[in-house]
This record gives C-alpha cells, structure tokens and sequence, in this order.
C-alpha cells in the first residue's frame, strides 16, 4: 500500500455499459500506437452453447436453487447447462455453489446467475481445476476484499468468456494456475479481481484478453484512505503471472496494480487508457517486464486533481514504488523492464519512487508484518544488525535495476489543459527521518537511487514539454539537465519539443 504522503483517492468515473447505457468514453485506436488487439468483450460477449453437451446436467433458472443442489447430487468431473434465463440460489447469505473437483459450468446464451443483494458468493469451496464459461455473473454482494467466483481461492481454475458484473466486493479471487481469459469485468464495487490468497501461494497466473472497465463504483479509497484496496485488478504477492492482451480502461482509481512481494511479472500488449490513477503501478515487488503497451488518458483524474491542491508530487501513469530488479530472486528476468510502450495524454510518464522510511520491521510499513523476499525473519531487521551488510540491504525493497527504454511519450498540453505539471518522469526518494534507530536517514537512500542502484532511461522519443524530477518535487529540470551529469540519463534519447502527436 502507498505511504501516507502518496494516497490513491479517487472520484467518479464515466463508464457505461452495452445494456443500461453509452459505451465507455475509451476509445482503443491512436495513430503509432503498439500492434495491439483490444479485447472488446462488454460489447459482444461470447455465447455459449445453445444446446446441452452430451453428457451434461441441464440447470433449471425456473428452479430455485437448482445449480447448487446439482452440483451437489453429481459426482466430480461433472458437466452443467445452464439454460437461459435468470438462475437464483436460495435467499440466504451463505448459499453458494460448491463445485467438486473438475466441474464445468457452461452457460447457454441468456444464462444469468443473479444474487440478488442477497446472496455472499456465487461459486466457491477448495475444489480445482474448475472451469466457467459463457455465464453472466452480477448482484452478489461479498464483504469487503473479498470475491464473487472462486472466493475461496482455489487452484487450477479457467475462467473465461463471462461477464461478471455490478457485485459489491472483487468480481473474483485467484487461486495457483489460474486462468482468467476473456471475460468481460465491469462496474464490481471494489476490484474486477482480487488476486490474493492466503499464504501467498499463487504462481503460474495468466489473465488475458479481458476487458475490465468500470470498476470501484464503492469508492473504497473515500471510504478506507489510505487502504490501499482498489484498481480494476490487483496482485497480492504472485509469482509468476502473464497479464495480456486485456483492455483496462474507465477504473475509479488504479488500472493494474502489484502491490506486496509480486515477482516474475510480464505485462504486454495490454491497453491501459482512462482509468482516473495511474494505468500500472508496482510496488514493494521484484522482477518485471512491462512492454509493447499502449497507456493513454490515465491519472489525468487525479493528476488534475492533486496538482490542484498545489501538491509537486509527479504522480505518474507507470508508477514504481519500492520495487526492482532482484537477481537473486528467481525469474525471467533479474531487472524491472519497460520498453516499446506507448504513453500519450497521460498525466505524467514514469516515476521511479523509494520511500526512505519504508522497511521491515518499520512503522512506516504499511504491508504490516510482511518483509522483503530475501529476510525470511522480519524481526532482524533492527539494530545493530540491519545497520551492516547484508540486512542494510536486504531489509529494504529497493527500486533497483529499473531500465526504461525504446519507449515513446507524447503529450498534448492543450489537450490535457496543462503546462509543464502533466508532462514528468522522476527518479526520487523523501529524506529519510524514521523511526529513531532507522539507518537510513537523510539522503543515505535518495542518493543511492539515483546515483548507485542501476536506474536508467535511455533512447526514449519524447514529443511535448517534457521535463524531469530527481530528488525534489519541487524542483524540475529540462531535457538537457536530466541528460547531463550527475543525472546522465537518456542517453540517445530524442525530445521535440512541440505539442501533438
């Protein structure tokens, strides 16, 4: 979760939906924009089969009640049709389906499973290798953090050409070898998906080809400041996933955001565009490639916003916040790389941010009782032996190894209604003050960021007022500053200054 000085606050967004209302004020094409394919699934869902597969149980909607009473009855490795129509569990808080082992749910075109604002969950229980397809999914209501398919967090589970929509809590939860293809994710009160599950053991997690739009209409970062609990998807310390191909756009809040120990990480071909914050945040994680994305009219809500109340802070579309390269963390790359994306009319480019104050064993901590991947102990880090090598090192997350490069920014400041404030890249850190026994106070990490930790921008095209914060907010330099030593950044780099694009 972000420090107290860096809160995702969000406002209302704009999104609408095929059925109740205008499409998404998003639009997925721009002139030099990635080879991308956007997953347009809200507006032309995939049906499923009009007929029963051979060999599966067909599901009642007249029946209340019937799809969990089936599943129940069938043995493991069961096919269920859900017949058109609205399909309802029984009125009563707790009432799920159960799936057992290998089950699927095939939904017939018109095939609703509706809570009701009444009903917790609609498929849960540790099952895996559960499949769901082709089923609209909406009005179920679960408490906070938690999800309406899988909640439990189950492993093994396909989960793909479904609308799930309009339920309070996450659309779902994400168990180990999830897959989570092609469903169309909107208007969920907290998140499109919650990948989180307890004890961390999600690895192998492929998410491609969604649309997720509209998310957070409860708002929860104006409910919870500062909770940290809100984007169209978030990932709570996964290893290993595959995020593709997916149309983020029209989130209050966050687009994507890693947040807490996520590693091995790779983000490509995705449009990221509108979402009020920033389109992808990384943070206190290890070991990532974000490419070949196009990220357009993000954070321009917030952006505006803060930049308003006079905070210099350059809140940023790709924001990387205590995270980095870590080569002796297994993955499939050992840096944080970002290259060939396309970043136009968004407020701000790419900030690289380490809060001195934030370690294991801090109060400045906000991931409480977690610590980094490489101190096993959290408790060690304190004096007199976090002051030495290797806990002064290992008991920090460090934005390390960050290479930013091939990328092109553009930004069009009539278009933004802005001057130089929507237009920055940074490399900072705070002077660090706490607690007492802290061993990195003053600029011990902010001159090590920038100066010793392998960060680098290099042949980037810049078109628009660009210009760069390192070290002070408040303080911007221009291209040929941030070029020149002590800074030495973007070497073959090529800035035109001229609006447009």
């Amino acid at each position: 979760m972000l420090p107290g000085a860096l809160l995702v606050l969000a406002v209302a967004g704009c999104t609408g939906t095929p059925d109740d209302g205008p499409r998404p004020s998003a639009s997925p094409t721009a002139t030099g924009a990635p080879a991308t394919v956007v997953a347009r699934v809200c507006a032309k869902p995939e049906p499923g089969p009009a007929q029963a597969p051979p060999g599966a149980v067909t599901v009642d909607p007249a029946v209340v009640g019937d799809l969990a009473a089936k599943t129940e009855s069938s043995p493991a490795h069961t096919t269920f049709w859900l017949r058109p129509g609205t399909h309802r569990l029984v009125p009563k808080q707790y009432a799920q389906v159960l799936p057992k082992k290998g089950n699927t749910y095939l939904g017939a075109p018109g095939a609703v499973l509706d809570g009701r604002r009444v009903n917790q969950y609609a498929f849960g229980g540790p099952a895996p290798d559960v499949t769901i397809r082709n089923l609209t999914v909406q009005g179920f209501i679960p408490p906070q953090d938690e999800g309406v398919v899988n909640n439990s967090s189950a492993d093994g589970w396909v989960i793909e050409h479904n609308t799930i929509q309009k339920n309070a809590g996450g659309g779902m939860m994400v168990g180990a070898r999830q897959q989570i293809r092609a469903n169309c994710l909107r208007d969920n009160g907290q998140y499109g998906v919650n990948s989180y599950k307890d004890g961390d053991s999600i690895r192998g997690l492929v998410v491609e080809g969604n649309e997720v739009t509209g998310n957070n209409t409860d708002d929860w970062e104006r409910k919870r400041p500062g909770c940290g609990c809100t984007a169209g998807i978030k990932f709570w310390a996964v290893n290993g996933a595959d995020v593709r191909g997916n149309w983020v756009h029209d989130n209050r809040g966050a687009g994507l955001w890693a947040d807490n120990n996520n590693n091995d990480f790779l983000f490509e071909n995705n449009v990221i565009e509108a979402n009020d914050g920033a389109g992808l945040m990384y943070e206190t994680s290890y070991n990532t490639i974000i490419r070949n994305n196009t990220f357009r009219r993000n954070n321009v809500v917030e952006g505006r916003r803060l930049a308003d109340r006079g905070d210099t802070f350059p809140y940023a579309t790709i924001y990387v916040s205590e995270a980095g390269g870590e080569p002796r963390i297994k993955a499939r790359t050992s840096r944080i790389e970002i290259y060939r994306n396309l970043l136009e009319n968004n407020w701000n480019g790419i900030t690289l941010w380490e809060n001195s104050n934030r370690f294991c064993n801090s109060p400045a901590n906000t991931s409480t009782g977690y610590c980094t991947l490489l101190v096993k102990d959290t408790k060690s880090c304190a004096q007199p032996a976090i002051a030495k090598k290797p806990l002064y090192d290992d008991c920090r997350w460090k934005t390390q190894r960050v290479f930013v490069h091939d990328n092109r920014f553009v930004v069009d400041s009539a278009a933004l209604g802005c001057t130089e404030e929507c237009a920055r890249s940074a490399v900072l850190s705070n002077y660090g003050t706490w607690p007492a026994w802290s061993p990195y106070k003053a600029k011990k990490v902010s001159d090590a960021l920038i100066h010793k930790q392998d960060n680098r921008w290099r042949d980037n095209d810049y078109l628009g007022p660009w210009n760069f914060v390192a070290d002070d907010p408040a303080v911007r330099i221009d291209a040929a500053q941030w070029q020149e030593a002590p800074y030495r950044q973007d070497v073959g780099s090529v800035f035109e200054q001229q609006a447009g694009g």
